[in-house]
């Protein structure tokens, strides 16, 4: 045990045990410039209970902290509340370390968790609304299907007033600081969004309705513990208040040109055509794949209503670097947008109509047929980049209030 690895209390009976990862830079292909944490809880109720655990190379470290407030030995429980390895990749040995009475875990949790680790882990189940007594206190679990794996809940300790909400209302964010009121609120809002975008989005429905349930519940939370990030003590209606915006992702007067060039026509092209969106009144963001990552597209098209996509033709293909983006945004279901491909090409061009195919397959309305340029734009195609920019602000303007 490192004695230096000491726990931070949370409230009165509960304690972060968590561990910081401040090297990580990717999360399954999510850029996290700032690292992230792996959020566990101590509650020392009559039977005392960890919260989660942390991915396997951080076990030492939660065991640590552990150990600063209470000998390892002496949990009674676990709570599982979500399966993926970043958070149970440590449980088998914490398991065998701490020898504890249960493991608990939804229906499909407790079953996810048998096949992660090849039926190595006995784990009984909760069901949706039940209350796990532990003594003095009770802990009641609720599923939250898919938000944002089937196995998904998450817990409430009803005399601490604590929500447990595993990796709903997080970030991926590496601090020496526990809670959001101690950190910068625009690093905050940056990272939730980055995350809500990354993570969430393809499940905002879900996030409407338990946004929807808590209300019905009227729980009280004096503490919202997410499994990664600054835990909130403080404004929680404020970070419930962006998840409640941003699940409805309502369109904007917000355009991304995201693109890729080899000679830079099509670079011209995007530069011309994001002058014709601020000429019509949008907010134009421009991003080349060059310099810019996917997981930051995404983050972007959070508070638009529209996505350009430009490409030159490579091989009778799109650029390598917009098809890997497209990839990306189709599996995270982006809603409401307007969208247009552009692109300039040297023999046949087919990279437009494969990006059109794209956007139509994220259900994005296609504004005009595809603006495809020859070689080098000359002053006609750019002016008709520029009405492509216009045209495609004039529609927005019809769908933003």
């Amino acid at each position: 045990m490192n004695p230096a690895f000491q726990a931070t209390q949370v409230s009165n009976r509960v304690y972060w045990v968590g561990a910081i990862d401040w090297a990580i830079r990717d999360f399954h292909g999510y850029s996290t410039g700032r690292g992230t944490t792996y959020n566990a809880y101590l509650v020392l109720a009559d039977k005392i209970t960890l919260i989660d655990t942390v991915k396997a190379p951080f076990r030492e470290e939660m065991l640590s902290r552990i150990a600063s407030v209470v000998e390892p030995e002496k949990i009674d429980y676990i709570v599982s509340n979500h399966s993926e390895m970043d958070h149970s990749g440590s449980l088998p040995e914490v398991i065998r370390a701490v020898r504890p009475e249960r493991v608990f875990a939804s229906t499909i949790g407790a079953k996810t968790l048998n096949e992660h680790f090849s039926a190595g882990v006995d784990v009984g189940t909760v069901k949706d609304g039940e209350t796990l007594s532990l003594g003095n206190m009770n802990l009641k679990c609720f599923e939250t299907r898919m938000l944002h794996w089937p196995d998904s809940m998450i817990s409430y300790l009803a005399e601490e007033e604590v929500l447990f909400s595993q990796d709903g209302f997080g970030m991926h964010l590496a601090s020496g600081e526990r809670f959001a009121d101690e950190l910068d609120k625009g690093v905050l809002e940056e990272e939730a969004a980055k995350y809500f975008a990354n993570i969430l989005m393809p499940y905002a429905p879900l996030v409407t309705k338990l946004l929807d349930r808590l209300g019905v519940l009227g729980v009280p939370v004096k503490v919202l513990a997410p499994d990664h990030g600054p835990i909130w003590r403080r404004d929680i209606e404020r970070v419930l208040g962006y998840y409640g915006t941003w699940a409805k992702q309502a369109p904007a007067r917000k355009a991304v040109v995201v693109y890729d060039t080899m000679w830079q026509s099509t670079a011209l092209m995007a530069r011309t055509i994001g002058e014709g969106l601020t000429a019509g009144n949008v907010h134009a963001r421009l991003l080349p794949l060059g310099s810019s990552h996917r997981s930051d597209v995404v983050t972007e098209l959070l508070d638009a209503g529209a996505l350009l996509v430009g490409s030159p033709t490579m091989n009778n293909h799109m650029f390598p670097t917009v098809a890997d983006c497209l990839t990306y945004l189709k599996g995270l279901k982006p809603a409401n947008l307007i969208g247009a491909a552009f692109g300039s090409y040297g023999w046949s061009g087919e990279a437009i109509g494969h990006i059109l195919d794209e956007l139509a397959g994220m259900k994005i309305r296609i504004v005009g047929e595809g603006l495809k340029v020859k070689y080098v734009p000359d002053a006609g195609a750019l002016d008709r980049c520029r009405s492509l920019g216009m045209q495609v602000a004039e529609e927005l303007g019809k769908v933003c209030t």
